[in-house]
């Protein structure tokens, strides 16, 4: 299901997808052309100004995967991709330099394929646990789904600085 709010981000909430249980109460934030394309550090800039770390610089792996333990933003900063959200049966977006995705501790993602060169920047809350990385095995679902919930929500917004995730 998709929302907007009314500075115009997306939310999108995602069902459980079994073995990627997503995140049963906080939506995907989709924010389009909210950093200037071409400079990771103007992105990893707002992200700090919004109380988020940035944590890498690199791309989207190809596989399906999730953060159990914290929340991420993911900046696209070069490039075109189009990701995965929520499992084998979940949402296909297709993102721009410029777009920001933020995704709850849970929520399941992949790059499906890019276009150019394809530089993300990643950021996590400040505070938060070091991410784990899971890949929707059977035996990590009730620990998972344990650690999304005792998860702290996000203070802020990390493009507007504004509550998460109304805005």
């Amino acid at each position: 299901m998709h929302e907007h709010r009314k500075d115009g981000a997306e939310l999108i909430f995602l069902p459980d997808g079994c073995a990627i249980p997503n995140n049963p109460r906080l939506p995907v934030l989709l924010h389009r052309g909210a950093v200037t394309p071409g400079d990771p550090a103007a992105a990893e800039a707002l992200f700090r100004q919004h109380g988020w770390r940035p944590a890498w610089r690199n791309g989207i792996f190809d596989w399906h995967h999730y953060h159990s333990n914290a929340h991420e933003a993911l900046a696209i900063v070069d490039g075109a991709v189009r990701v995965q959200l929520g499992g084998e049966a979940g949402v296909q977006l297709d993102l721009a330099a410029g777009d920001v995705l933020v995704l709850p501790a849970g929520t399941g993602h992949r790059n499906l394929g890019a276009e150019g060169a394809l530089l993300v920047v990643g950021a996590y809350p400040q505070g938060s646990a070091p991410p784990d990385q899971l890949h929707g095995a059977p035996e990590e679902g009730e620990r998972a789904r344990h650690a999304i919930a005792a998860t702290a929500d996000p203070t802020q917004d990390p493009v507007t600085g504004g509550a998460y995730p109304i805005g």
